[in-house]
């Protein structure tokens, strides 16, 4: 049996798939920072909470968990001698029990570390130009649990939103808390970084960076025939705003060395177009396969 929440029912329909009938065991609900998520509810065996801890762990160390963990432990109501997974983005996790918990502090004794590894077995970047609203907090997230490993956010001349220096920098603090409650759901051991925000001109000068591609639906040779001939390599793939790039950046980064791929007859959105091409690159360099432990 899980470990079961009261729930208003005005929060079901919002369930994933809402037409399956879920069984009861299955309704999981996990809340994070006041607000009700629904990360775990097809992953019954995650039994065992799991935070990000961004600091150093080792065993038999006895650790003082942030505020926000706390507030977590007190909602899920777990009590002294339960265990959490930690992980603190160098890889692998711990395992630390609880011993002492009251509504604003716990402590935990770590007592066991494992070898984990989930990542791809490639290093890719995704440089996504700015979409309109909050699309990019949702691109992030899926990103993030496809494997990304770091996030170029592009400031390009077709993109709505523009965030001047004190509001950019309230949204990449806002991006990196996405990614952390992302990580922690996803299984991951590392945490993707989220860069400054660049405008797309000034990214493209870059030369120290990795093969880029740029998705265009004018290009000749599919992202999924290119990555069948080639082998598994650090890539950033790179993303237009609704609308696309403009000739002008587009010229430029063909100009940069940057590759044209195409991803079929369709044309997807640009919060679909990305998070499409993290799939067909894993699938094609092994990055489907099970998780790796030891």
């Amino acid at each position: 049996m899980g470990i079961m929440f009261a729930v208003k029912p005005s929060i079901l329909p919002e369930l994933p798939f809402p037409e399956y009938n879920y069984s009861r065991e299955y309704r999981f609900i996990i809340i994070l920072q006041d607000r009700i998520t629904r990360e775990t509810i097809l992953h019954p065996h995650h039994s065992m909470p799991r935070f990000y801890y961004p600091f150093p762990l080792s065993i038999a160390s006895l650790i003082e968990l942030p505020s926000a963990i706390a507030h977590h432990i007190s909602v899920l109501r777990l009590q002294t001698g339960d265990k959490l997974e930690l992980f603190n983005g160098e890889g692998g996790v711990f395992v630390a029990r609880l011993t002492s918990i009251n509504k604003k502090n716990a402590q935990a004794e770590v007592v066991l570390f494992q070898e984990s590894d989930c990542e791809l077995p490639f290093g890719l970047t995704l440089a996504q130009a700015l979409p309109e609203a909050s699309k990019m907090d949702w691109i992030i997230e899926k990103a993030v649990e496809l494997g990304v490993m770091t996030v170029q956010p592009l400031a390009a001349q077709r993109s709505v939103v523009k965030l001047q220096a004190e509001r950019a920098e309230k949204k990449l603090a806002h991006w990196r808390g996405i990614v952390a409650a992302a990580t922690e759901q996803c299984g991951r051991t590392r945490i993707a970084q989220v860069s400054e925000i660049l405008d797309v001109q000034k990214w493209l000068r870059q030369t120290d960076l990795h093969k880029r591609i740029l998705l265009s639906p004018r290009a000749e040779l599919s992202l999924a025939s290119w990555a069948q001939h080639q082998p598994a390599q650090a890539v950033t793939l790179m993303i237009g705003p609704e609308g696309g790039f403009s000739e002008q950046e587009e010229s430029l980064a063909l100009q940069q060395g940057v590759i044209a791929l195409s991803m079929g007859p369709r044309v997807l959105r640009t919060e679909t177009a990305g998070l499409a091409a993290i799939s067909v690159l894993s699938a094609a360099w092994g990055g489907m396969n099970p998780r790796s432990t030891s």
